[in-house]
């Protein structure tokens, strides 16, 4: 376990000390989450122009959830897949092979180095100017921020392995790009980010519920505003577990699937 944990963290080491070479998109990506942010915001406040609450959210909540969506993406985002789509194009997926490694594992811990790196660098900054200039709501106690900080990491780890999976799917497909794009707006758009899952018809609300994306982004936002309580908060975070653990699993068969009919591209 311990020779494990020191290859794996040496992974994660490199994921940080390699982002290093790229320090100025991270403080363009401040800017670029908050106009996010504020772009919604004066759209849901003309929305709210005319009710003080909509679907359990007022104003102040609902500005809150559009934030902090925005700001946990910014650390749950992963570019495995698209990594992966690359070495299978230049045949760089060749050397992957033949080193004494999990790839899975290794390609999750280098994203979680990144993700630590973009904490300090992007999620932390871009937390702290958001809240300076918009009208967000506290924590509802510490053991929802507890809750939500734990429900972070795990959308991690779910968001990971989705990325494992659609970045194996180059090794058949060898060219993912549109693969990639439909992945990238479907999970926006089920995970809660753009809207929270109540604003949606019952009937596609009963179908998430089966699903892994509303726990990527709705969740940890709901825990963060109180609106998840009490033991529910443990059920939801042991909901999210199991699906991080199941995905990452079938992120495993898929790859030993697929790289029985690897054929390398380039050199």
């Amino acid at each position: 376990m311990k020779n494990w944990l020191q290859t794996y963290l040496e992974f994660a080491r490199v994921g940080f000390v390699n982002i290093l070479a790229y320090r100025l998109r991270y403080y363009t990506g401040v800017i670029t989450y908050f106009i996010n942010v504020t772009v919604y915001y004066f759209i849901w406040r003309a929305i709210f122009t005319n009710s003080d609450h909509i679907e359990g959210f007022n104003l102040k909540q609902m500005t809150t959830y559009v934030a902090l969506g925005w700001i946990i993406r910014s650390f749950y985002f992963s570019t495995i897949d698209q990594d992966m789509a690359n070495d299978v194009m230049e045949g760089k997926i060749s050397m992957t092979l033949i080193k004494p490694i999990h790839v899975q594992w290794s390609l999750v811990a280098q994203s979680l180095g990144e993700s630590c790196f973009r904490l300090f660098m992007l999620t932390a900054p871009a937390a702290v100017v958001i809240a300076l200039v918009f009208p967000m709501s506290g924590p509802s106690s510490a053991l929802h921020f507890a809750g939500f900080f734990a429900s972070t990491v795990l959308s991690f780890f779910i968001v990971a392995s989705i990325n494992f999976i659609a970045g194996t799917c180059a090794i058949r497909l060898k060219s993912i790009l549109g693969l990639l794009r439909a992945k990238y707006f479907l999970l926006e758009l089920f995970s809660g980010l753009l809207i929270p899952m109540t604003f949606f018809p019952q009937s596609i609300q009963k179908v998430m519920n089966y699903l892994p994306f509303q726990h990527i982004s709705f969740t940890p936002v709901l825990i963060y505003l109180g609106k998840i309580q009490g033991p529910k908060i443990w059920e939801e975070l042991g909901i999210q577990l199991l699906w991080a653990v199941a995905i990452f699993l079938i992120g495993q068969w898929w790859w030993a699937t697929s790289i029985r009919k690897l054929s390398i591209q380039g050199g």
